[in-house]
């Protein structure tokens, strides 16, 4: 078990449930506008937000955000140890930084110290397209020990000055390459570690490669914290990183299935599905749901289902645990589907 850090009210490591992060796409100065989208995630399921701090214009902004946010707030630093210690004085949760690119010794200690005193954790985000120029030629390209040699390199930066509230990732958008660098360091220390492929692409396939890598991970028990990284608006990351935990069975909520279709099925069933999806959405209720095209093999094919439809020819029924409850008219299934699971 790795040990535990907070960032703000929100355990991370140590057993605590793996939470959801995202990071905003809105500029750091429009403070209204950032404080909607914070309001948005939140509303999606989001736990923990991160934001851009590339300048002082920003932690202005973030000190004004801070003040009002709904959510604990990482605030993400580059190059700028100055930058730091302001989104830590201005009520940062988490500070997000590479200690090899704020400067020397006396600069990470600045920013160390200052965490310190506010009780802030740090995360040392490793990522496979900025490796220094040392272990690129060491290595010859990014591989999982060069990205776990980093992180623990800039660990070692922290722990010198005896700071121990440490959150790591190693990120790559190569799934395979990604997977093997947390494998190895889940196996050399007990920092909680913040999981996640990077530039995955487009919401289609940056959901494909963030269930493999992400999905992949938490299923070997290796991951304390999660973002999805989508070229997409922040709120589908929240969205896709939900059905990631539920299918790692690390989230309760509803388990839809439903058939693939083929020529029994005489209904719209992709359009039913879709709209039993969305009809539960926001159903926290561990229950499996079954949306099947054919009364003949459907319900025997999902009879581990709690509760599920079927659909024939103009008709169609509900059945509980692969048992007939009721026979109705088609328009009636999704209605009747819901009052049923509304009264479980």
């Amino acid at each position: 078990m790795t040990r535990q850090i907070m960032v703000g009210n929100v355990a991370v490591g140590g057993g605590a449930p793996i939470s959801i992060q995202s990071m905003l796409n809105t500029a750091t100065t429009d403070v209204e506008g950032s404080l909607v989208q914070i309001e948005s995630l939140k509303n999606a399921g989001c736990q923990i937000a991160r934001l851009a701090v590339p300048d002082f214009e920003a932690a202005k902004g973030f000190a004004e955000i801070a003040k009002r946010s709904e959510l604990p707030l990482v605030a993400d630093i580059h190059f700028d140890y100055r930058l730091a210690i302001a989104a830590a004085e201005a009520g940062a949760s988490k500070i997000r930084i590479n200690p090899g690119n704020i400067g020397g010794e006396e600069k990470v200690k600045a920013v160390v110290d200052c965490c310190k005193a506010h009780h802030i954790p740090i995360r040392i985000g490793v990522n496979g397209g900025s490796l220094d120029k040392r272990l690129l030629e060491k290595y010859g390209h990014p591989t999982p020990d060069a990205l776990v040699e980093s992180a623990l390199e800039h660990a070692a930066y922290l722990e010198k000055f005896g700071f121990y509230d440490i959150c790591l990732s190693m990120k790559s958008s190569n799934v395979p390459l990604m997977m093997q660098a947390y494998r190895l360091m889940h196996e050399k220390v007990d920092y909680p570690l913040h999981v996640g492929v990077t530039e995955t692409g487009t919401e289609y396939m940056g959901t494909i490669k963030s269930a493999m890598g992400i999905g992949g991970l938490l299923c070997m028990g290796i991951g304390d914290t999660v973002r999805v990284s989508l070229t997409a608006d922040p709120v589908r990351e929240v969205v896709a990183a939900k059905a990631i935990l539920k299918a790692a069975g690390l989230r309760q909520g509803v388990n839809l299935v439903s058939c693939p279709t083929c020529g029994r099925t005489k209904i719209d069933l992709i359009g039913l599905a879709c709209r039993v999806e969305e009809a539960l959405s926001n159903c926290d209720k561990n229950i499996t749901v079954a949306v099947m095209g054919c009364v003949v093999n459907g319900p025997g094919e999902a009879r581990e289902a709690d509760v599920g439809i079927a659909g024939g020819e103009d008709c169609g029924i509900l059945f509980v645990k692969g048992e007939l409850k009721e026979k109705l008219p088609y328009d009636e299934l999704l209605p009747a589907l819901l009052r049923y699971i509304d009264r479980l």
